[in-house]
């Protein structure tokens, strides 16, 4: 049985959380490791220049009881954003970022994939309104994952289209990289040159290149 001051305190401890709960909108409650933590939603949006207007995606996230907004005015290619990076700092363990549409967050899946998998890592959801994306659900979760197969595929493919490339290219005689400043015509004038005893450093002057170049092309035993 509990005792008559452990059933005030209780009682206590139930109306302070039913006036917090009661005095904030945008927030819910969940209760961790025997404390109670409020749960957020935190709005991010962005525009790509100053002509544009943040007002319909604001409107939208306060309309999904986003409790806090922040936002930039600058090119999703940019890496660096004050607004995303802001909103990433005070996301914490439970609570969801909202985004009116995919590309306000990334421009490209390889930046989606990498940003919503942070994001779960640190136990916080991802949800997109237009798209219909919520990873807090088993079909938003499923989603993400097959977009980070279709990018490391997409890598994938691109490394064996280059190395396919390269393959090509030097069969056909052309090696990648800076063109050689020795070409075999150069090579050869340079090696008769030699031969005919004009010195090194003359040899190299007029073929265009530095005396440890003409050195590394033609060793000592051939000059």
């Amino acid at each position: 049985m509990i005792s008559e001051f452990q059933y005030i305190k209780d009682l206590e401890l139930s109306q302070t959380f039913l006036e917090i709960k009661l005095s904030i909108d945008y927030y819910d409650m969940s209760f961790n490791n025997g404390l109670y933590q409020i749960i957020m939603q935190i709005g991010y949006a962005r525009i790509s220049t100053k002509d544009q207007n943040l007002l319909l995606q604001h409107e939208a996230l306060n309309k999904a009881k986003c409790e806090k907004i922040y936002d930039d005015k600058i090119s999703g290619i940019k890496t660096s954003r004050d607004g995303l990076n802001l909103a990433l700092e005070v996301l914490r363990k439970g609570d969801t970022l909202i985004v009116w549409k995919l590309d306000r967050l990334g421009r490209s899946v390889k930046d989606l994939v990498t940003m919503v998998g942070d994001l779960e890592k640190r136990g916080v959801h991802f949800k997109s309104l237009t798209d219909n994306i919520d990873t807090s659900t088993s079909a938003g979760r499923f989603f993400f994952h097959v977009m980070a197969s279709l990018a490391q595929m997409e890598r994938e493919l691109l490394i064996e289209r280059t190395k396919a490339g390269l393959d090509v290219a030097r069969k056909r005689g052309r090696i990648g990289g800076r063109k050689r400043k020795m070409t075999d015509s150069k090579l050869k004038s340079a090696k008769k040159l030699l031969s005919d005893g004009v010195p090194s450093k003359d040899v190299a002057r007029d073929l265009g290149i530095s005396v440890p170049t003409l050195y590394r092309w033609i060793p000592a035993s051939e000059r």
